[in-house]
């Protein structure tokens, strides 16, 4: 037996899609001209698939920030933090982390992905267990499997479930750490945090909540789905990733936790990682100081998501849940989303294919988002084009483009 042998059937489908399209996932941009539109293959196309939230990627105080850093301390650190030592920008960014959650103390990751790794993993030991939401980032399964937990799933945003679970395991020894997120990455419906954190108090329960695509995008200042729905103190570990509102890479965890620096030297995925170059280090820090004093960021992205989830659902297009920086586009067969897909590409429209069994329900998404760097002029051209090709595949209906 071969060493890829049990992945034949991934192997198939993959080789059958890129039969009837290019690979879907491994599209070029060979040129960014801005926030929101690249060259690909020679075309100007218009980027609706990159979490790009705020559009900070081309700031300019950010990029002056990651120049000057780059001539400071040079290209990287070379090693993990524990062995090389922490720069000072590391430090000065997990202050700032933490002075803008209001906690005592924050961690930076290398990315989002091992910041959850690491603390879900360090967090619940061999006599603990985990509850986590079925619909939970393949980063918080991965986080299971590196632990030593029991793992327990409880029915996707389902509060009464997770009272049901909890229950249950009344009479066991153990701590349980509850692990949800704020808004979640395919369908972008948010949690009912109110529900979950009056279901742990009941149970004394620790929680985790990732807050990787709600940071910046939901709650007064920012902070996310805690803030928007006032649950911020029932939120023992808020983890959340410099990867999309803040326009780089890295992640973090900050907590009011008086024994959360000992993660520090027990959490592995912290230990034996290299630590973010200084260069990046510096520009999440100027990003994260571009959200706190310019909230008008955040006006604009919500303005930007009505007019791209309006716009879809007034021609008729199947959409998920609620409003939000992620729009999600369902469509009966991962064959028609693939041709879908293709099309949008070629009329200068990229966004992301997700196929099963990456996706909620087994559903085929075309998965979008939104940025406040959009212009109405990008969002009517994008509905436009979408509207236009759903109804040459049948999507969507006579009668419905009559409406739009």
């Amino acid at each position: 037996m071969g060493l890829f042998d049990r992945f034949a059937s991934v192997e198939q489908a993959h080789t059958e899609v890129k039969a009837r399209v290019d690979d879907p996932f491994g599209v070029r941009m060979d040129r960014m001209l801005s926030p929101t539109e690249a060259i690909i293959g020679n075309r100007p196309t218009i980027l609706v698939g990159t979490n790009n939230y705020l559009g900070l990627t081309f700031d300019p105080a950010c990029i002056e920030a990651a120049h000057k850093a780059l001539d400071a301390y040079g290209t990287g650190t070379t090693g993990s933090r524990i062995a090389n030592g922490s720069y000072a920008p590391h430090r000065e960014l997990e202050h700032e982390l933490a002075d803008f959650y209001g906690r005592r103390h924050c961690m930076v990751f290398t990315t989002g992905y091992q910041a959850n790794l690491g603390v879900i993993s360090t967090l619940a030991g061999p006599q603990d267990y985990l509850l986590i939401d079925a619909d939970s980032h393949a980063s918080i399964y991965d986080a299971c499997r590196l632990g030593t937990a029991t793992v327990v799933r409880f029915k996707h945003n389902d509060a009464e479930d997770l009272d049901k679970r909890l229950r249950r395991l009344a009479d066991e020894p153990g701590n349980k750490v509850i692990v949800t997120e704020g808004i979640y990455s395919m369908l972008g419906d948010q949690a009912p945090l109110k529900e979950m954190a009056e279901v742990k108090r009941k149970h004394g329960a620790w929680m985790v909540l990732d807050e990787a695509h709600s940071m910046g995008v939901l709650g007064q200042t920012g902070r996310g789905l805690a803030e928007e729905q006032g649950v911020e103190a029932d939120m023992d570990f808020i983890v959340g990733t410099f990867s999309k509102s803040l326009g780089a890479v890295g992640g973090f965890c900050a907590s009011d936790h008086p024994q959360f620096d000992l993660m520090r030297i027990v959490c592995r995925p912290y230990m034996f990682t290299a630590s973010l170059p200084p260069s990046v280090i510096a520009s999440v820090t100027e990003a994260l100081r571009q959200l706190r004093k310019r909230p008008e960021l955040r006006t604009q992205l919500w303005d930007n998501v009505a007019t791209l989830y309006d716009g879809f659902q007034r021609h008729g297009f199947a959409l998920g849940p609620q409003k939000g920086p992620v729009v999600a586009i369902k469509l009966p067969s991962p064959d028609l989303a693939v041709g879908f897909w293709r099309a949008l590409l070629d009329q200068g429209v990229y966004v992301n294919l997700a196929l099963p069994p990456a996706t909620p329900q087994g559903t085929a998404l075309l998965r979008c988002s939104v940025c406040a760097a959009h212009s109405r002029a990008q969002l009517d051209k994008v509905v436009a084009i979408t509207a236009e090709i759903g109804r040459e595949l049948g999507v969507i209906g006579q009668e419905l483009r009559a409406a739009g």
